[in-house]
């Protein structure tokens, strides 16, 4: 499972991580060195494998269930993290993409869908900062937002919203906690091959969906994963409110 260490010692907490880009980055982290805290908010079972894995491989982590937008939860995500030492990385990965057409979405719609892609990342960046900030050792933060916020898939304008919101929420946190040393990044996935793009979609559709892009196929897990290692560790310790895209060359067409 060990790789080239860059994230020996640290400790990070991932929150949708029972499954598709979520558990990715948490074993990836898991296997440069970090303790991880694979957060879910159902899948306990699923949860647990991932956790399992990763403490059969020689690495440590700890499965904890949470809703993202409950700030009781949060918390307990973040006390989980000082069982390992204290957090220094937080990727905010949850997020929701309920497919519904402009013209049916109402308030509540709206409002579910910011609450967790968009208001639970704040929260969840303020405890993290705030714990980060005491142990006076900087820190890392990446958001997960999606190509959507540039594309506008149009039944999903809720959620392009909130992904923008990501991005734009990630540079100024990145001002905002740059004298602390800790830097904010942001990916932002296109189509991936995970449970998301499978809902309401054939596997027909995705392929043809894919052999559009330029690069001409579907993202794995594995590639964001390995993208949020770089953004988490050193070796990008000159990064901070940018965006990295990875799509297969869909903002290009």
């Amino acid at each position: 499972m060990r790789k080239h260490m860059r994230l020996r010692d640290k400790v990070a907490v991932v929150t949708g991580a029972q499954q598709g880009i979520g558990v990715a980055i948490a074993t990836a982290f898991a296997g440069e060195g970090a303790a991880v805290v694979i957060n879910y908010l159902d899948d306990q079972a699923a949860a647990d494998r991932a956790a399992g894995s990763i403490v059969e491989a020689g690495g440590r982590a700890a499965a904890v269930a949470g809703n993202v937008a409950a700030p009781a939860d949060v918390e307990r995500m973040m006390a989980a993290a000082d069982e390992f030492g204290g957090i220094n990385i937080l990727v905010n990965n949850a997020g929701i993409f309920p497919r519904i057409e402009f013209l049916e979405m109402t308030e509540a719609d709206w409002d579910r869908v910011h609450d967790v892609n968009l208001k639970a990342g704040f929260f969840c960046a303020q405890s993290a900062a705030r714990r980060m900030i005491a142990a006076g050792r900087g820190g890392a933060i990446l958001n997960i937002a999606s190509v959507a916020a540039y594309s506008g898939p149009p039944l999903g304008i809720h959620y392009a919203a909130s992904k923008g919101g990501v991005i734009g929420m990630s540079r100024a946190l990145a001002m905002a906690l740059a004298s602390q040393e800790i830097r904010v990044n942001a990916i932002a996935p296109g189509l991936t091959d995970t449970a998301q793009p499978r809902d309401g979609n054939s596997e027909a559709e995705i392929a043809a969906t894919a052999a559009k892009l330029p690069l001409g196929r579907i993202i794995q897990p594995a590639e964001i994963a390995a993208a949020a290692v770089f953004l988490c560790s050193d070796e990008s310790a000159q990064m901070t409110g940018q965006v990295m895209h990875i799509n297969g060359g869909q903002m290009f067409r």
